[in-house]
């Protein structure tokens, strides 16, 4: 059973972890490895997020699917945090950049984390494994090429990396439900285009 109550610990707010990337920061810049090696084990879930927030923004979503296939597969594969090539690890990007979007996030997570807290703890691996394969999903849902389908989908991915996070098993086990609804209404939808296409060639 994947959803086994665990005894909590405190768990820093992930608003505050975004904040302390602002710190010391490397004379202006900063990589993509430096980066993740400050997340620790919050990487996973801040890469899926900040892509999550990235996918909202209309003509990137394949873009952002592709690079969610990063990060997802590694979950599954249990790795400790998402490993990049060299040559994307290792560029150097302004720090200014990082602290508008941090500024501009935090306090959304901030309001957020008043309702959204640790609850329902769940088997670390495991759950990294579920989220990765659901996020793999959604990933290729982005691919489609239907005006504005890219938001709702966007948003999902957004809430489940926020609610693996914070720990909170309550939120992620909602979200998850709610992804697989409506993944489910989509393949509805999409068996039924395709039968009234076809029937629509049998009537020519």
């Amino acid at each position: 059973m994947l959803w086994l109550p665990t005894a909590m610990t405190p768990r820093t707010p992930t608003s505050e972890v975004l904040e302390a990337l602002l710190t010391n920061p490397l004379e202006g810049r900063a990589t993509l490895a430096w980066m993740m090696d400050r997340l620790g084990d919050r990487s996973f879930g801040v890469v899926l997020l900040l892509l999550a927030i990235l996918g909202l923004l209309p003509g990137v979503s394949p873009v952002v699917a592709v690079l969610l296939l990063v990060p997802a597969v590694q979950m599954i594969r249990g790795n400790h945090r998402p490993v990049f090539p060299r040559s994307v690890a290792d560029r150097a990007f302004e720090t200014r950049k990082l602290e508008r979007l941090i500024r501009r996030v935090v306090p959304v997570l901030r309001w957020l984390e008043r309702f959204i807290q640790p609850r329902w703890g769940t088997p670390f691996q495991a759950t990294k494994r579920v989220v990765g394969g659901v996020i793999i999903v959604l990933a290729i849902g982005l691919l489609t090429p239907v005006p504005l389908s890219n938001v709702p989908i966007a948003l999902m991915i957004g809430l489940i990396a926020f609610a693996y996070l914070e720990e909170d098993g309550v939120l992620l086990c909602a979200a998850l439900a709610v992804t697989f609804i409506m993944l489910a209404a989509a393949a509805v939808v999409a068996w039924e285009t395709l039968g009234a296409m076809g029937l629509a060639r049998s009537m020519l």
